[in-house]
């Protein structure tokens, strides 16, 4: 039997506007299992990309639980969330934006690394070399920088960045959203290839029902902040 990972309960984030309170996700519960592909799909506003910056502490929780391994990381101190921050990763939606375009790629990539003080200079250097192999880029690439590459290929040190540091949990906001649906395909694939060879679990948000009926296992559906429906693969798409 797996082991639950990620646990999310009445998972609740609100933003205060001169409109009044914008209830973006509004007691949101799930559970993630080790190995695990959990798709989040929904409309434009309907709070998929809030819940991964929530899980990701990149917004305000108003109310709720977000376990990792059961370590709760709603208010949890900075010391220990350093010592978790390498089991979980994000990649972004847009690979043009979420690279910084004045440093070379290789270095994006090892970032992760660096800031999370995670092995020696060399150690660094030697995980920096296998995670070019890994998202299928050749070696002399990592001295350039973002705007030599393609749109997949910037999503591929994306996805780079967030391995790097040895993640059990990738965070996919809408990964393939941005690009061309032929170099969608070559993502997704990798994404698939990835998971296999590292044991990796998944988040998976998108808008596109193609999508994660080819990436998910379980799928839950969103709409104005809350679960609309939660089931299977297999459940959802023969009788939703």
């Amino acid at each position: 039997m797996s082991e639950t990972l990620l646990q999310v309960e009445n998972l609740r984030t609100y933003f205060h506007t001169f409109r009044g309170v914008v209830k973006a996700v509004d007691g949101i519960s799930f559970s993630l299992d080790e190995g695990q592909v959990l798709g989040i799909v929904g409309e434009s506003g309907s709070g998929k990309t809030t819940i991964a910056k929530a899980i990701m502490g990149l917004v305000g929780v108003s109310g709720g639980s977000i376990r990792l391994e059961g370590n709760e990381l709603v208010g949890i101190p900075e010391d220990r969330l350093k010592a978790l921050r390498p089991k979980y990763q994000i990649v972004f939606q847009d690979p043009y934006s979420s690279l910084n375009p004045r440093v070379r790629v290789g270095k994006i990539v090892q970032d992760p690394l660096n800031l999370m003080d995670l092995g020696s200079h060399e150690e660094r250097e030697e995980r920096e070399k296998e995670v070019f192999e890994q998202i299928g880029l050749h070696q002399a690439q990592r001295a350039l920088f973002p705007h030599q590459f393609s749109g997949g290929q910037r999503q591929r040190i994306s996805i780079g960045r967030a391995l790097a540091s040895y993640p059990e949990l990738i965070i996919c906001d809408e990964p393939v959203s941005a690009l061309d649906v032929a170099i969608q395909a070559q993502i997704l694939n990798l994404f698939m290839d990835l998971q296999e060879k590292n044991n990796l679990t998944y988040l998976f948000i998108s808008h596109d029902l193609g999508v994660v009926q080819h990436m998910c296992d379980d799928i839950g559906v969103m709409y104005l902040g809350r679960f609309a429906e939660v089931a299977d693969k297999v459940s959802l798409f023969t009788s939703p």
